[in-house]
């Protein structure tokens, strides 16, 4: 349309100045000793206009001329961009995918031939991370050094270093090193929140729960952590400061809990373990029956049975009022005896018990069971309940307690010359069972071998001694009859003297 425009207006230019010029039939005179030269006005005018355009023709080809080695490299400039910008999304695509092995040559070739500081940063970084998830570490190490290198002052570009060489040492279990590269970022400002998360992996793997704790809070209060996750993180944090601190700095750390964290069960735990190894019964009941209220979990209600006989009434009492809301818990029901037979309610305590391990068949109950009916002096149900214990375990079967254990079977061991020769001979007679025992010593190999070749058995020695009420057969079921280890038996007065 602009196009249209412009030339429409072109040729009613043209139109007006030849209707101008037909009116005015003029002469233009240009006197230049000895030249005079006479021209009409027309001519003139049309000799102006194509001089000036000659003129800016020609000037614009000397520019043209002029500026090509510059415009050649602007093309050379924004084809290596172009070159790059491929290579990096090529490599990223290979990241995505999983192929790092060839994300590394996509990076590594943008690195080596690119003329963009920030390009070969990036590049760098890249390819630091595809080698971190294949392991190579001292690669790694490289392209981070390189990196780093190529950012020099620029400071976002040695902060985007900073963090990814800090997740990487995390993932390789080096916290010291990442804190040493966090630490200034979260120092200069909070709002770096993602090098805060980082910070609080390291302080996990350092162990320490007061920077844990702080650094928790902080990201609750910026909604950058889940709500779930942040409590998990408070509750195991807190939980450790607590057993750290013990009974002189339990009063500080309690205090700056709020009122949902003290409810959690590993806090409510370990409060109350301080506050009764102190001797606190009374506030170490007040602990947990806040955190049962919330959640009856077991471990909760576990601790809560475990108290002197004189709590007992007050923690029954209490136990009865979450028993009509929580009808069918079995750790309720089993805390509930464990109070009873320490209160010595031996009534109450079996029907809470048995009423436990109707909804679950748990070790617990039977032991507790089996403790209960000990006391009544009931030994057979108390063995049959600590068997039963024994049985939901695993670890051992329940055998029955008239079993015996079943003799060795000897019948293919090498060092018996009966069975040897049994095997080689079928006509020896099976009643000739003497083993090559040391009980034996008095045997002779020789008579052995004649039995072997048809000849009968020599009669054993009228000093030969044997056990009341045994016979030779039994000593094969009791005795072993391998050599022993580390004993030379030529040594012994059983065995045969060598000569001299």
């Amino acid at each position: 349309m602009r196009t249209w425009f412009w030339t429409i207006v072109v040729v009613a230019a043209a139109v007006a100045l030849a209707l101008v010029l037909r009116d005015h039939s003029g002469n233009v005179v240009i006197v230049a000793q000895p030249w005079r030269i006479e021209l009409s006005l027309t001519l003139a005018v049309l000799l102006l206009i194509a001089s000036f355009a000659i003129l800016y023709f020609l000037l614009r080809v000397f520019s043209w001329v002029g500026d090509r080695p510059e415009r050649f490299r602007s093309w050379r400039s924004r084809r290596s961009v172009r070159r790059d910008q491929e290579s990096l999304e090529s490599g990223w695509i290979n990241v995505l995918e999983g192929r790092y092995v060839n994300a590394d040559k996509d990076f590594s070739r943008v690195v080596n031939r690119t003329r963009s500081e920030k390009r070969k940063v990036l590049a760098s970084l890249a390819s630091a991370d595809a080698n971190h998830h294949l392991g190579e570490y001292g690669q790694r190490d490289q392209a981070l050094e390189a990196a780093r290198q190529a950012a020099g002052d620029d400071l976002r570009l040695r902060e985007a270093w900073a963090i990814v060489a800090a997740e990487m040492y995390l993932d390789q279990n080096r916290p010291q090193d990442a804190l040493a590269l966090l630490q200034p970022l979260q120092d200069a400002s909070s709002r770096y929140l993602h090098a805060t998360r980082l910070l609080l992996r390291a302080h996990r793997q350092l162990r320490n729960y007061d920077r844990v704790y702080d650094l928790t809070r902080l990201l609750l209060r910026r909604g950058v952590i889940e709500k779930s996750e942040a409590l998990q993180l408070i509750e195991m944090s807190a939980a450790a400061r607590l057993h750290t601190a013990g009974a002189k700095g339990f009063k500080a750390i309690w205090g700056d809990l709020r009122s949902e964290e003290r409810s959690l069960p590993d806090i409510a735990l370990a409060a109350a373990g301080i506050q009764t190894a102190e001797g606190n019964h009374d506030e170490a009941s007040r602990i947990l029956e806040a955190a049962i209220s919330v959640q009856p979990d077991s471990r909760l209600l576990s601790a809560y049975s475990q108290c002197p006989p004189q709590h007992v009434s007050r923690r029954l009492s209490k136990a009865e009022d979450w028993l009509k809301r929580h009808p069918d818990n079995p750790a309720l029901l089993a805390a509930m005896g464990n109070l009873c037979l320490t209160g010595q309610l031996w009534g109450p305590g079996e029907r809470y018990l048995k009423r436990s391990m109707a909804l679950r068949n748990d070790m617990r109950i039977h032991a507790l069971l089996g403790n209960l009916y000990d006391s009544l002096g009931r030994p057979e149900d108390a063995m049959k309940h600590w068997r039963l214990a024994a049985g939901v375990v695993g670890v051992l079967p329940v055998l029955s307690r008239s079993r015996h254990l079943p003799a060795a079977d000897m019948t293919r061991d090498p060092t018996l010359i009966d069975v040897v020769m049994a095997e080689d001979s079928p006509a020896i007679d099976e009643a000739l069972e003497v083993p090559l025992a040391a009980s034996a010593a008095d045997y002779v190999v020789e008579d052995m071998a004649g039995t072997a070749q048809g000849k009968p058995a020599a009669a054993p020695p009228a000093n030969e001694v044997k056990s009341p009420g045994s016979d030779q057969g039994g000593l094969d079921e009791y005795f072993d009859s391998a050599p022993i280890p580390g004993v030379d038996m030529s040594q012994t007065s059983d065995g045969p003297r060598r000569e001299r």
